[in-house]
């Protein structure tokens, strides 16, 4: 069973989302929070494995619970949700670690895809997202020195990379080429190494930025 915290200020929008979840077999809301101060107590309280969290939010917002978790060394496999005009908060929410953006008006298929995909270690950015990200990425600077343009990647990195782009795990990915886990795992050191980011949302980022895929 995945359990979440789902934090949104809205009191509807978070009865919505619970009675969506409710629908499925293999994920539970365990504890919801109203604004971000609740948010840091219950998640640490809690522990869940995945954190749906809103990014506009009284006392503190989405944004500052991300880096509150990362700081404390107690980070979380975070979706955000976003709306339209979202977009700085969705370069910041990269920054911060967050493994996927949202849209609030997603269906019962995307929501749980997307939870299901953080909680087994994937990222997840959807496409409605993606382009408004993509028109301010130049703002994400590389977390150590690289190249400029970064060594290419191999026929297999790249592979990898793409299915890292679909969100899907180190374990599936290795399924999914005949390889293994452990392989799949240098595969990703190596792609985050050469294009100076890391983690596998900005390398996904960067890799658009590029072309690459």
């Amino acid at each position: 069973m995945i359990r979440v915290a789902l934090v949104d200020d809205q009191t509807l929008v978070r009865q919505g989302i619970r009675s969506l979840l409710e629908l499925s077999d293999d994920i539970r809301v365990v504890v919801e929070a109203a604004d971000g101060a609740e948010a840091l107590r219950v998640i640490a309280e809690a522990r869940p494995d995945v954190v749906l969290l809103d990014v506009r939010m009284p006392k503190r917002s989405g944004l500052e619970v991300l880096h509150d978790l990362q700081d404390s060394g107690r980070a979380v496999p975070t979706v955000l949700l976003t709306t339209f005009d979202d977009d700085a908060v969705a370069f910041e929410g990269v920054r911060a670690g967050a493994k996927g953006f949202l849209l609030k008006d997603v269906t019962l298929e995307q929501l749980t895809e997307a939870i299901r995909t953080v909680a087994a270690g994937g990222s997840l950015i959807r496409p409605a997202v993606t382009e408004r990200v993509m028109r301010g990425i130049a703002e994400l600077r590389p977390s150590f020195d690289s190249l400029d343009p970064p060594d290419a990647l191999t026929p297999r990195e790249t592979q990898v990379l793409r299915l890292m782009a679909g969100g899907y795990s180190n374990r599936e990915i290795a399924d999914a080429l005949g390889s293994a886990e452990g392989t799949v795992k240098n595969h990703a050191s190596v792609i985050l190494s050469k294009l100076g980011v890391r983690d596998r949302t900005r390398a996904v980022l960067k890799a658009l930025e590029l072309g690459w895929i």
